[in-house]
């Protein structure tokens, strides 16, 4: 095997500037940049309305889904709710935050280095060392990449939220050189009283899709990679008998095919829930380990003789879901096929014990959890009452304060939320320096996920770039025009991520 070579080295700390220097530079304060924004949007508004007709409105063209659940209200903020918001707007040109609010970059993603000699290293094989704290371009850039795999599986769920297994739904994959190989079904343990059952039936859905399988097909993707690489990308809770199974706490053995003859090994116990919903079979469908394991043997025969790399990523109850399953691939397939396995999760809870986690590391896969320091769910469950609950991996923690477009105090879903994380890792430098202001990803989907929680000078800029923020036609290109918007009139209710 061959040994990685390091990745180049990035220069994160800026040079001094004098105080006199930054005292001139902040002179004019907000006035002339606000002044600039106004005039800019006033054009571009004038333009648009001299341009356009608004198109007539066409009641009932939405098709009604099942409901999914909603977030508590107490989590989250309707838009509009006076808050405490930082007086001092970060200096901006409107140029910039015109092009942030595209559904797009103008001029594309920012380019994709060749890390064939590293990738062994980006994947966990030392465990991130050096990499993380400052925060290595290449891995931010992978941990982008994985978040939108995470995002197509909650796409993909909610273009058909009454999926079965055997009727396949659209998967926006967000790289043209993956393809979907299987999509992945999880089955809860627990079910409604019958009266409840026939009352609501959308509710009593006991299988529904939770994330999919993905292997990169293209050749240069193959060559600039290094490897050929396995996704499998998992979502969060989104049905009423998923949040059910999520507060079963317990810890029960985490026994499988795999299991060490070691009497350490039969010290492994995880979270009840979470082993229910990874174990259990569906009445027309095989569990999801047995669909994972057996999908992932499939792939690794095929392509026998390449180097394939098998990467495992999720948010919130995909998180969880993502551990037991690079735990038991790395004791069994993966291993046998010597395919190196690691974990991207986002605001992931605990898993299981202290037990469970030197398993998790013993058999050689790598998880590197990605936590906001804000988030509750990374906290659950908590180690007092529950004594035994550890955490696997390693942490890449982030701070949605150092966000410039959220406010300080964004409530619980915005802390949550998977945008948001991915939003902070394309920001994060380190954890002593600021958002980093070269960040090209576009905010447009933040500020309409979580408009109560960005900044109203934003806000009041994409009112003014026409930009529709509840429910309707979205921007050309704009990937959230399967997701409806909080407070539009639809049956269909936001999922947690």
């Amino acid at each position: 095997m061959s040994t990685a070579a390091a990745p180049p080295s990035l220069t994160l700390h800026r040079p001094a500037v004098p105080a006199a220097a930054r005292v001139s530079a902040a002179a004019p304060g907000n006035t002339a940049h606000l002044s600039n924004l106004d005039k800019l949007f006033r054009n571009r508004g004038a333009a648009a309305e001299s341009s356009a007709t608004p198109a007539p409105a066409v009641a009932g063209t939405r098709r009604r889904q099942h409901p999914l659940l909603r977030l508590p209200s107490f989590l989250s903020r309707a838009r509009g709710e006076a808050l405490r918001e930082d007086p001092a707007a970060p200096a901006m040109s409107p140029r910039r935050l015109e092009r942030l609010l595209q559904p797009v970059a103008p001029d594309g993603p920012s380019p994709r280095g060749n890390i064939a000699a590293a990738w062994r290293r980006l994947h966990g094989e030392d465990g991130w060392r050096g990499l993380l704290d400052p925060l290595h371009p290449d891995l931010r850039r992978e941990i982008v990449r994985y978040g939108e795999f995470v995002d197509a599986a909650y796409g993909a769920f909610l273009s058909r939220p009454d999926a079965e297994p055997g009727h396949r739904a659209r998967v926006p994959l967000p790289d043209a050189a993956y393809r979907v190989t299987a999509q992945l079904f999880a089955t809860s343990s627990v079910g409604l009283p019958t009266w409840l059952a026939t009352a609501a039936p959308c509710a009593a859905q006991r299988t529904s899709l939770v994330g999919y399988v993905a292997v990169c097909d293209s050749p240069a993707e193959v060559r600039r990679m290094g490897r050929r690489d396995i996704v499998i990308a998992l979502r969060g809770t989104c049905t009423v008998l998923e949040w059910a199974e999520n507060v079963r706490a317990g810890l029960v053995p985490a026994t499988d095919s795999n299991a060490d003859a070691s009497p350490d090994a039969s010290k492994a116990k995880v979270e009840c829930g979470f082993w229910n919903i990874y174990k259990t079979a569906g009445d027309r469908s095989p569990s999801l380990s047995e669909m994972v394991v057996s999908e992932v043997r499939r792939l690794l025969e095929q392509y026998k003789g390449e180097e394939v790399s098998i990467t495992v990523t999720g948010h919130s109850l995909g998180a969880a879901l993502a551990v037991l399953i690079a735990d038991e691939l790395a004791g069994g397939v993966a291993r046998r096929a010597k395919a190196p396995v690691a974990v991207f999760s986002f605001g992931g809870p605990r898993v299981g014990n202290r037990a469970f986690a030197a398993r998790v590391e013993a058999r050689g896969a790598r998880v590197l959890r990605v936590v906001n320091a804000h988030d509750v769910v990374p906290r659950f469950p908590p180690s007092l009452p529950l004594p035994g609950y550890a955490d696997v991996g390693r942490e890449l923690r982030l701070d949605s304060r150092a966000s410039p477009f959220l406010r300080p105090d964004a409530d619980a879903a915005c802390c949550h939320d998977l945008e948001a994380y991915i939003h902070l890792v394309d920001g994060f430098l380190g954890s002593h320096c600021p958002f980093r202001d070269n960040a090209k990803r576009s905010i447009l989907r933040l500020v309409k996920n979580q408009g109560g929680n960005v900044k109203q000078l934003y806000m009041s800029k994409a009112k003014d770039m026409r930009i529709q923020l509840d429910g309707g036609a979205d921007m050309p290109g704009s990937m959230l025009g399967r997701v409806d918007m909080p407070g539009a009139a639809s049956t269909v209710v936001e999922c947690v991520h």
